[in-house]
């Protein structure tokens, strides 16, 4: 339910515009905002002059198209790189190692952003690299928060090819695996990817609460332990203050 905040007229407009996400009908907004149905009618009016709403034909309102340009012309311009810096160096000065923040496209993940460990040792990752999902720790913390047939769709396009020997290269294994990163709450690359690197990883969300991508540390597989909670609970942490930047459900 979106509630009232204000009395400015600004205020009230804005109200309505949010309730407008939810519901159609002025009776209903007037019920989700604690305004007068009068006064949602005739801010409806306004926006509908304005293009941010429009009528359904049938007595209620959805969305305009103004609010479509709007957003596009934000999104254009919105880079969720910027928005995870300060948690990926908090994460990266805690842990001494270095710490990705990639973003999923289709079947695949892109790294945006890497800050290089503390360490004496640099990883041979780059920003604007592709990565297969079920291989590293970014990509199962995606896959993680799927569903079992969208994980499947997804292996049946791309295979579930042996990057090491460590690699988990069957579906119903990788099921079970995933079942159990759900439960933990972060995933583990335990040189699946790459022989002697291990990474630990958690899942980013969206304004939407829909996953978009993950970070994850990286470090020698000697000095980075699979059953390290803390270090779970480290990068866990970090991916949800990523997500509350970017607007994701609190």
């Amino acid at each position: 339910m979106v509630t009232r905040t204000g009395g400015g007229s600004i205020d009230k407009a804005l109200t309505v515009l949010e309730a407008l996400a939810e519901h159609h009908r002025v009776t209903d907004i007037a019920a989700g905002t604690g305004l007068p149905k009068s006064t949602v009618h005739r801010i409806l009016q306004s926006l509908v002059d304005r293009g941010f709403a429009r009528a359904d034909g049938s007595g209620g309102y959805l969305p305009g198209p103004r609010i479509l340009t709007l957003a596009g012309k934000v999104m254009s311009r919105f880079d969720p790189a910027q928005h995870a810096d300060s948690a990926l160096q908090r994460l990266r000065d805690r842990t001494g190692f270095t710490v990705h923040f990639a973003v999923r496209g289709g079947d695949e993940a892109v790294y945006v952003r890497k800050l290089e460990g503390l360490r004496p040792y640099q990883m041979a990752s780059r920003v604007g690299m592709s990565m297969l999902l079920h291989s590293t720790a970014i990509g199962k913390a995606v896959l993680a928060q799927l569903r079992d047939d969208e994980v499947t769709a997804i292996t049946s396009r791309t295979g579930l090819a042996r990057r090491t020997q460590h690699t988990i290269t069957g579906l119903d294994a990788l099921l079970g695996h995933l079942a159990e990163v759900r439960r933990r709450g972060y995933s583990v690359d335990d040189e699946e990817n790459e022989a002697g690197i291990r990474c630990v990883g958690a899942p980013v969300f969206d304004h939407t609460g829909t996953v978009m991508g993950g970070i994850s540390v990286s470090g020698l597989a000697f000095e980075v332990a699979p059953d390290d909670e803390t270090l779970g609970l480290h990068v866990v942490t970090a991916a949800r203050e990523v997500s509350l930047a970017l607007g994701a459900p609190s």
